[in-house]
């Protein structure tokens, strides 16, 4: 396998991941604006660090409509119209978002910063660049992930993860890192996405222990990811 960076660079991992997860960007771009209204948040200029096709940014423009400016960065120039007009009012740039000094309203980071090997050190230099955040973490550490070591060595190779977490592990990282939470939700991809035969067995059981119990279900069988409203402590 190439160098961390050069994973995403090479095309290497869009030859892994046909798409960049080009499907989820509707349900994710749902679970983000859920998680606005409910805190009653209307920004005026979003980033999406990270985005990858654009997709999740594109599909929250149509829950945004009017938002004035929304800007998407990811280092990796694929042939998925990465730098091509939307039409949406979307502007997709390929490079590294930190070499902006813009400031926004929102910045999000959608299954992001487990890539990413100085993960901290990525988090704080964000931390200034916007009044309020949005993160969307995948939750690859369970009881069943760790007993059976094979989905998190799958996270490393097929997907890129260095950083596996789980709810309480993530937390942890966004306060190192100089965030307060402001809300948080679980999302249940393992659940709602569910399409593969095999996930599909995986489903039935997330689904009624989800119910039952969130975080017990998060933390024993996983299949959850966690979206987190924060802002710069």
């Amino acid at each position: 396998m190439t160098g961390t960076k050069d994973l995403y660079t090479s095309g290497e991992y869009l030859g892994l991941n046909p798409g960049r997860h080009d499907g989820d960007g509707a349900w994710k771009a749902l679970q983000i604006a859920r998680i606005l209204e409910r805190n009653n948040l209307r920004p005026n200029s979003v980033c999406d660090v990270g985005c990858g096709t654009g997709r999740v940014l594109r599909e929250l423009s149509h829950h945004l409509p009017g938002t004035p400016r929304m800007v998407g960065f990811d280092i990796a120039a694929a042939p998925l119209g990465l730098n091509e007009d939307t039409g949406e009012g979307v502007e997709l740039v390929t490079g590294d978002a930190r070499a902006s000094d813009e400031y926004f309203d929102l910045l999000m980071m959608v299954d992001v910063f487990e890539h990413v090997e100085d993960y901290l050190g990525f988090l704080r230099s964000f931390r200034d660049r916007a009044g309020v955040f949005v993160f969307h973490i995948p939750l690859d550490m369970s009881v069943q992930t760790v007993l059976r070591a094979k989905p998190l060595l799958g996270a490393r190779r097929g997907v890129g993860h260095l950083h596996y977490f789980s709810r309480e592990t993530a937390l942890a990282t966004l306060a190192d890192a100089g965030y307060r939470v402001i809300d948080e939700a679980y999302t249940r991809g393992g659940v709602e996405l569910a399409v593969s035969g095999r996930r599909r067995v995986a489903r039935v059981p997330r689904q009624v222990a989800h119910r039952l119990n969130p975080d017990l279900a998060a933390r024993v069988l996983g299949g959850s990811s966690l979206l987190v409203l924060a802002e710069g402590a």
